[in-house]
């Protein structure tokens, strides 16, 4: 029994990762290049009065701005063509029903074991097994995900063959060697923070709607309707972004970790760089993008695990 629930998380994981991921891969591309070095800054001139001069003249500084999720999206449509917003999307899908699977899956069993150890599924219980599962995967997968990266961050002009992902892992080794696919590595163990505060607050609230549809007489304590999944995909939604608004700045790091041939070596290296030439603002390029894809994202990741692990789990009880 305890085998067949694994296979049951791995494979419910994987569908609802592989569904996410298609639906929302423009945004990634979007966000991804919002985050990279490469992005072509705009230059606003802003006046601003001398005080305490004589003559009280005025005088014109630049401010050199972000452009927006629209005007990214515009630019590579424009320059690119459509095909180049799925770009990644091969070593994606590739990537994100295991990576989905093992999370899953680990996340899973570390609860149980965690369960044994700490007040069951209470808030510990909760981080220690998100932790542990974000660790496994990203240690796992980490490569895959450096070349998708690496293929979002390809600018190419309409018409020029861009590299597929084997082409593109093939360069990355012959360039790097195989400590190039674990480039942003300690970004990813960084962004663990974020998956523990989105599986807190998820676990939370699914407790008390799972509460709430037990206080109601007329609903048997295995029974799940649309409405339940509605509210777990409302959970999942707002826990993914609070979750991202915290941890954010991560993401950025690691994308200019990514980068080839960048000036950006370690972590810690990486965001000094960052506060110093661009500011603060620059670990929250890309937010807007992240948010409008991860949160829908999650939002479908979750109840399609939650869907198919009570769809079968129920059939194989029967």
């Amino acid at each position: 029994m305890a085998q067949q629930d694994t296979l049951l998380n791995l494979f419910a994981g994987g569908c609802g990762g592989t569904v996410g991921a298609m639906v929302t891969c423009p945004l990634e591309v979007i966000k991804t290049r919002l985050q990279s070095s490469g992005l072509t800054l705009r230059q606003v001139y802003l006046s601003q009065v001398q005080l305490g001069t004589l003559s009280g003249t005025s005088m014109v500084r630049p401010t050199r701005v972000a452009p927006g999720l629209f005007q990214v999206l515009r630019s590579i449509l424009e320059k690119e063509g459509p095909r180049s917003l799925f770009r990644g999307l091969g070593p994606n899908l590739v990537g994100v029903a295991p990576s989905r699977a093992i999370y899953f899956a680990a996340y899973s069993k570390s609860k149980e074991k965690f369960n044994a150890i700490f007040v069951p599924n209470s808030n510990m219980v909760h981080m220690c097994s998100a932790g542990f599962a974000a660790f496994v995967t990203n240690s796992l997968m980490n490569p895959i995900w450096m070349v998708k990266t690496r293929m979002q961050l390809e600018r190419r002009v309409r018409g020029v063959k861009q590299m597929n992902a084997l082409q593109c892992a093939k360069y990355v080794y012959q360039s790097e060697g195989i400590r190039g696919f674990y480039r942003g590595l300690t970004a990813s163990y960084a962004g663990i923070s974020e998956t523990i505060i989105c599986f807190v607050i998820y676990e939370s609230l699914k407790k008390n709607l799972g509460d709430l549809r037990l206080s109601s007489p007329t609903r048997k304590s295995n029974e799940k309707g649309a409405s339940d999944f509605l509210g777990l995909m409302i959970a999942a939604a707002f826990s993914k972004g609070c979750a991202s608004c915290i941890a954010y700045p991560h993401e950025v790091i690691r994308t200019r970790l990514r980068e080839e041939g960048s000036k950006y070596k370690y972590f810690f290296q990486t965001a000094r760089l960052v506060a110093i030439e661009e500011g603060y603002p620059a670990f929250y390029r890309g937010l807007v993008a992240q948010l409008i894809r991860q949160i829908p994202n999650t939002a479908i990741v979750l109840s399609t695990y939650e869907l198919i692990v009570y769809l079968l789990g129920n059939r194989s009880t029967n």
